[in-house]
């Protein structure tokens, strides 16, 4: 009698954020050094920017970790001042700001005081996008004048050598053990990005849980993709 198919559970898997865990590469090897180089900035604030998968969130998280950092989201700058979320720190991370400063004026008076109160505390301010600051629409004058003066660092495109790095650290941290010929296969078939070798990654994790097996291999990464490209064409069909 055959035994039945062991269906996956579906268990969160922290992704390793610590400072270790980040590949360096030339696309992003600049903006790795000035978050070590912390706290020696010449300005209170720092901006990273770059595309989607590049590793900006990454590297906030890092220097969160190092700093001892807030983040704040948006929903937080639309919804109090910033004496209301900062407390005491002297450090606080910014994501997706340009969205934000075009879509709502009165978060850019906000992110103004933020600066601001930064500055005074001597603290330090990492703003993130996708665009440098100097394409961010700005409404007010005070606020664009200090974001011209704020160090920009730009994160390129993750090319094929990082995302076969990345998914051979990715197989490694869910204890899988992976055939090079595997990751080969994977890399070009896949959007270049950490977001999409994460989710793959996850795909394969599943496959290979459902046939108990450890070894990942060609067949079982090109089950994984087939899964994938199954859901997206469903999802598609939904939205249709």
């Amino acid at each position: 009698m055959t035994a039945p198919a062991q269906l996956p559970l579906e268990l969160d898997h922290r992704p390793a954020l610590a400072r270790e865990d980040f590949l360096v590469v030339p696309s992003n090897e600049v903006a790795v050094a000035w978050i070590d180089r912390w706290p020696d900035w010449p300005a209170p604030a720092l901006a990273l920017y770059g595309p989607p998968g590049s590793g900006k969130t990454h590297l906030c998280q890092v220097w969160r970790r190092a700093s001892g950092a807030i983040e704040i989201d948006a929903a937080m700058l639309r919804g109090a001042e910033p004496p209301a979320y900062l407390g005491e720190a002297t450090a606080c991370v910014v994501e997706d700001v340009a969205g934000c400063l075009e879509a709502e004026p009165e978060i850019a008076r906000r992110l103004l005081h933020l600066y601001n109160m930064m500055a005074e505390r001597r603290g330090y301010l990492l703003l993130c996008d996708r665009a440098a600051p100097a394409r961010w629409r700005c409404p007010l004058a005070d606020l664009r004048s200090r974001l011209s003066a704020t160090q920009a660092v730009a994160l390129g495109e993750p090319d094929e050598l990082l995302i076969e790095a990345v998914l051979v650290k990715l197989f490694i941290d869910r204890q899988l053990d992976v055939s090079l010929e595997a990751v080969r296969f994977l890399v070009p078939r896949i959007e270049r990005s950490f977001a999409a070798a994460r989710r793959i990654v996850a795909a394969v994790d599943r496959a290979a849980l459902t046939a108990k097996r450890r070894q990942i291999t060609v067949p079982l990464a090109r089950a994984a993709l087939q899964e994938i490209e199954t859901a997206e064409a469903d999802d598609s069909l939904k939205g249709a």
